[in-house]
Parts: C-alpha cells; structure tokens; sequence
C-alpha cells in the first residue's frame, strides 16, 4: 500500500462541493497506472482500465465534512455552518484551516470560557450558532482581505501514524474509500480483468449523493463496489447487539441487504473464504448511507456491493482506521472484479 499518497491525499482538505485538493491528488496517482483519468463537471474522478463490454464501476466518495463562512462581524470575527454531520461539542476549541482569498488561513473556534458562565450554562451542550471563528485580525476590513463569505474550511489536524498499522486523521470519511478502490484498481492493472473498470472518486457524499448520481449516469455500470467508512464496535461500551461486529484489524465488512445485490454479496463471501480474507457481516435492513443508495437506482439498475472500512471516532479530527483492512478490502474487490465476466448472471432467482 501507497502510504504516502495517503497522507497526501487526507491532508488535503476538500468539504463537500470543494473536492478540488484531493480530487488532484488522486487523479495524479491515478495517471500513473491507468489506462485512462478523467474529471467531469461536478469534479467527479474517473480512472478507467479499458477492457471487455462488462462495464464495473468502483467508487469512494472524496468529499469530506467541513465548515462554511456566513458572516462576518464588525470586530472581524467570522460565523460560520456545518458542510456535513457535525457533533458541535467536537469543534469546540479546534484550530481551522480556511482556503481563503491568498492561500490558507488559520483560526480557531471561539467559545465563552467555562470560568465565564453560568450555571445552568455550564450544563447546556454548544451548538454551532454559539461558536466563532477567530483569525486574529481586528476588524472585518481586514477579515475581508483574507476571507469572504462562503470560504470554506475544515480542522487543522494533522495525520497520525499508530501501532498496529493505524492511522488516525480528518476526512477518512471517506478518503480511504477513494483510496482503496484506486488501489483495488493498481492491483487490476497487474493482472488485467476482462471487465472495463472504473475506479471513481465521488463528490458530495456528505451532502448529497449528487456525484455517484452523475458519474454512475456517465460511466453505466453493470456492477458496482462501493467503499465507505462503517462505525467500529470495539471501543468501550458499543452496542453490538444493535449496531454488529466490526473491529480494527478484523477485516472489511460486507453489506447485505437494501442496496446490495445478492449474487454479487455472495460472492464477495465466497472469495473471502477461499482467499483468508478476513472480513464481518454489516446488516442494512433500510438504505445504506453510502453512495450505492444512487448507484444502484441508475438508468436500469446497477448490482452493487458495499464494503466499509471500520472507523472509530467517525466525524472528527481524529478518525482512526487499520491499514490492514484497508488492503484486505482492496485484494477483495480485485479478485470479485477478476471473476466478472459478460456471462456472470447478476440477476436474482
């Protein structure tokens, strides 16, 4: 695995409908071994290994939750929202990076002091309407120069390389799934399907599903392997009774049920085991908060399979995954792709 185009490509920051950062990052690796890199108008990433009429579309989503400038004061104090699911408790005190007028633009996140409140204050839980941004300037004159409204930005943290192969950062929602489908599309290139592949990294997961719309649309996929980022249930006191079994190091998990065609889950089980892939079940009874909630609806239909990535600290500054399941995850797709040919019968029976 390519670690440090990982740590570039999470570094860079990209909020939902601002991808640009990483989108480059991804498509510059992505020349290095594809056939074929594209990038369309709503800054979806397509590498594309040309192959036979069986069409099969990977895709992560490269977007990641992020914070939008709406106001600012006469003192040069910035407001801001949410671009994404924010817990406000988790922004309290964080330092920001903004992408302002001439480069980035550093600031931190405001809040009265606890020596400061009162009582019945102290108890209440933040909300982002209470919170500011503070860039050291005095006045919106000079904010002005530096930012506007509508500048965008996400947490300055940093990446952070564990024991035990993790690593923890902001945006593996879901950099990690743009990351494993390029390198489940590297490991195809050494060992060419007779599919035609498309590794897509998506724009506006967090948003909307507006990306996999449109590139699903563009690109017609028979079949689709989506990678997003599931909750890990191995920290103190996760509900596994409710939420399943999914832990650091145990492998990817596998969907089944709502978006998930049958055949294709089947088979993704049967590799598993024939190959030592270790991997648990995740159960969607519903949809699947991933982008295979548009893929699979596009045009007539595309069988797709979800596999996540388990993620402990999900929307934060400080996400935490495995690289080992991030490889597993990765040697599992190419080896489904390898055995999808134009007279696999995805239809179920």
């Amino acid at each position: 695995m390519t670690l440090a185009f990982l740590k570039r490509l999470l570094q860079a920051p990209g909020p939902s409908n601002f991808e640009a950062n990483p989108s480059r990052i991804w498509r510059e690796e992505a020349a290095t071994f594809a056939d074929e890199v594209q990038l369309d108008v709503a800054g979806n990433s397509y590498a594309v290994l040309h192959g036979g009429p069986l069409r099969v579309m990977l895709a992560g989503h490269v977007d990641e939750i992020g914070l939008i400038v709406t106001y600012v004061d006469d003192d040069g104090y910035l407001y801001f929202t949410g671009v994404g699911g924010w817990d406000p408790q988790v922004l309290v005190g964080q330092r920001v990076r903004l992408l302002g007028k001439g480069g980035d633009v550093t600031g931190v996140v405001g809040k009265k002091a606890i020596h400061l409140m009162k009582p019945d204050e102290r108890d209440k839980a933040s909300k982002i309407e209470d919170l500011w941004l503070d860039i050291g300037v005095s006045s919106r004159a000079d904010a002005l120069k530096l930012v506007r409204v509508g500048t965008v930005g996400v947490i300055d943290a940093p990446v952070v390389e564990l024991p035990n192969g993790r690593v923890v950062s902001r945006s593996l929602d879901n950099r990690i799934g743009a990351y494993t489908v390029l390198e489940a599309l590297r490991l195809l290139a050494q060992e060419r399907p007779a599919a035609t592949v498309a590794a897509v990294a998506t724009t506006q997961e967090e948003i909307s599903f507006a990306g996999a719309f449109t590139s699903a649309f563009t690109f017609e996929p028979q079949a689709a392997v989506i990678v997003d980022v599931t909750h890990a249930t191995d920290y103190p006191n996760a509900d596994r009774k409710l939420r399943g079994e999914a832990r650091l190091g145990g492998g990817p998990a596998i969907s089944v049920g709502s978006v998930n065609n049958p055949i294709l889950h089947q088979m993704l089980l049967d590799i598993a085991e024939r190959d030592g892939i270790p991997y648990t079940v995740k159960v969607t009874a519903h949809n699947s908060a991933t982008d295979a909630d548009a893929i699979y609806l596009t045009r007539g239909g595309a069988a797709s399979a979800v596999i996540s990535i388990p993620n402990r600290y999900m929307h934060s500054p400080n996400e935490m995954v495995q690289m080992s399941d991030v490889e597993h995850a990765a040697r599992l797709i190419a080896a489904l792709v390898r055995e999808l040919t134009p007279e696999t019968d995805l239809r179920p029976r």
